[in-house]
């Protein structure tokens, strides 16, 4: 969860906070540390990434900006000064393996967006190939939804569509390789994308973070059952539980919840910005 600020005409303050969502609710407790954690991590996967795709971020510091001694330190670790863009109205999601919506979609047509996949599939297998299934991007309250590719030709056309598509399986397979070296599987991600005055496509908001994510431990991984998790699954499969609508207000979360949340968030970053761990 993240607020936006403008600067001026060309640039936006991006504040990650600790606020959590799930189903595209906003939960009444926050994670403490979490804004720090997602923003590092996404900033670890923007340098990751450069070769692949350029970005939002903006040279221009954060001191040039905040003034105030205090605020500048709240900030610190949270914000960063972007690069004003058009968002293009689709999520960018890319599926390794089988689980969420994709799953149930699997279950109920053997298909995900339109795309046919082998029978006999268990929740969390391997897919064969890492696919890209984008979703609408919902407005605040209501759900994303899966579309296929020739819904997102219609939105932005055949040449970006085919162009957001080759870039979301490319940097979904090269975080993939790198995470897997560090015991972590990337199940799946939501990307998102703008273009700048030139039309030139740019990754854009958070990328590859536990909020946008499935981060699995590879050394407890087995296919059939849901796997823990290193995001905010843990959090999703608590409210699974309870007798909730899945609307707003969502409900609150015991500490304990919170602590075990906190510390999966910490963990991932740890694993994916540290050496590897697993030689192969």
């Amino acid at each position: 969860m993240r607020d936006i600020y403008e600067v001026d005409a060309q640039h936006m303050l991006i504040v990650t906070t600790d606020r959590l969502s799930a189903f595209d609710v906003i939960l009444p407790d926050p994670i403490p540390g979490k804004g720090r954690v997602l923003h590092q991590i996404s900033e670890f996967w923007f340098d990751q990434t450069a070769q692949l795709v350029p970005n939002h971020r903006s040279p221009r510091p954060l001191a040039g900006l905040i003034h105030d001694r205090e605020e500048l330190a709240a900030l610190s670790g949270r914000a960063s000064i972007v690069r004003r863009l058009d968002a293009l109205p689709i999520e960018a999601v890319v599926r390794g393996y089988l689980s969420g919506s994709g799953w149930k979609d699997y279950q109920k047509t053997g298909a995900i967006c339109g795309i046919r996949l082998p029978p006999g599939l268990r929740l969390a297998d391997a897919l064969p190939e890492p696919i890209f299934t984008p979703a609408t991007k919902a407005a605040a309250g209501e759900h994303d939804e899966n579309i296929d590719f020739a819904t997102v030709e219609s939105r932005v056309g055949a040449a970006r569509a085919s162009a957001v598509r080759a870039t979301a399986l490319a940097l979904y397979r090269h975080a993939a390789r790198h995470a897997r070296a560090r015991g972590i599987i990337i199940s799946d991600t939501k990307l998102e994308f703008g273009v700048d005055e030139r039309g030139t496509l740019t990754l854009i908001d958070e990328v590859l973070t536990p909020d946008s994510s499935r981060f699995w431990p590879a050394d407890t991984w087995r296919p059939g059952l849901s796997p823990p998790s290193f995001d905010k699954q843990f959090v999703r499969d608590y409210l699974e539980s309870l007798q909730w609508n899945k609307r707003a207000p969502g409900p609150h979360l015991p500490a304990e919840i919170i602590r075990r949340t906190a510390e999966k968030y910490a963990e991932a970053y740890t694993r994916l910005a540290g050496p590897p761990t697993d030689p192969a």
